[in-house]
C-alpha cells in the first residue's frame, strides 16, 4: 500500500526541512536559491526556466508563501515538478551548501 501525503514535499524529511526553511527565511535564504536556479538554468537553459515558470506561476499575482519573490518561487516550482530522487538530491546539496558557507538553521 502507497501512503498518500497531503503535499507534494511532505514525502522526504529532509525535502520538508528545505521547503520549511525557505518558507521561514526567505530573505536569508534568497542567495542560496538564487545559485539553485543558476545551476538549473546551467543545464537546462534560462529561457526553458522561463517558459516552465510562465505556464505554472498564478494568474493575477498569487497567495501562497512563496507568491511574493520570483527566485523563491520558481526554486520551488522547480523542486515541486522534478522526479523524487533529485528533489533528495537538491535538498541535500541545499543543507550542504548552507552549512559550507556557515549557516545552521534549524527548522
Amino acid at each position: 500500500m502507497t501512503q498518500e501525503f497531503k503535499r507534494w514535499y511532505d514525502h522526504d524529511p529532509l525535502l520538508l526541512d528545505v521547503i520549511n526553511m525557505l518558507k521561514d527565511y526567505k530573505d536569508e535564504l534568497h542567495e542560496q536559491a538564487e545559485v539553485f536556479l543558476k545551476s538549473i538554468e546551467s543545464k537546462v537553459s534560462k529561457e526553458t526556466i522561463e517558459r516552465f515558470y510562465q505556464t505554472v506561476k498564478p494568474i493575477n499575482g498569487g497567495k501562497r508563501w512563496y507568491d511574493d519573490d520570483i527566485v523563491i518561487s520558481r526554486t520551488v516550482e522547480l523542486l515541486r515538478i522534478v522526479p523524487m530522487d533529485i528533489q533528495k538530491k537538491t535538498a541535500q546539496s541545499f543543507i550542504e551548501t548552507l552549512k559550507a558557507n556557515g549557516i545552521e538553521l534549524n527548522s
